[in-house]
């Protein structure tokens, strides 16, 4: 369990759009787009632009590493005048975070899964997110149910 099931059981709680970078770049490589970067996030920010400008909520569920991405999502957000929370969801415990990305399957056709070291390896800068949902030892709907909480609260 993390962020995608947290991101995918929010959006069906509350109705939201969830646009998924892996389903994304997945679909460009199925159409013989080779991605290479920012790809999927260009695709993925101008879908959630225009769910934005139709009144609806959008959780964008990515890595969302680095400082430039970040800012990006903050700008969608900002052109259509619509509130932006930033969530990251992190798992402290560190046997259990490895063990989930060893273990999982992928649920996208031809989407191959980073290995352990992969994600150790990402390149990841320090940030202050909004809200921080540690998923440690937690079920998918107590973890939902606490970010609901939290949004509620803002």
């Amino acid at each position: 369990m993390g962020k995608t099931a947290v991101a995918a059981g929010l959006a069906r709680e509350i109705g939201a759009v969830h646009l998924r970078i892996d389903s994304i770049e997945q679909a460009l490589r199925r159409s013989g787009v080779e991605v290479s970067g920012s790809e999927g996030y260009e695709v993925a920010y101008a879908v959630a632009e225009d769910n934005l400008r139709l009144g609806r909520t959008v959780i964008a569920d990515s890595v969302n590493p680095i400082a430039v991405t970040r800012a990006a999502w903050r700008g969608v957000a900002q052109r259509t005048g619509r509130r932006y929370v930033e969530i990251e969801v992190v798992c402290s415990d560190q046997a259990e975070h490895r063990r989930r990305v060893e273990t999982r399957t992928a649920d996208i056709a031809g989407h191959e899964l980073p290995t352990w070291q992969q994600v150790c390896e990402r390149e990841y800068e320090a940030w202050q997110a909004g809200i921080v949902l540690d998923t440690a030892g937690r079920r998918v709907e107590a973890c939902v149910s606490e970010l609901r909480g939290e949004l509620e609260g803002l």
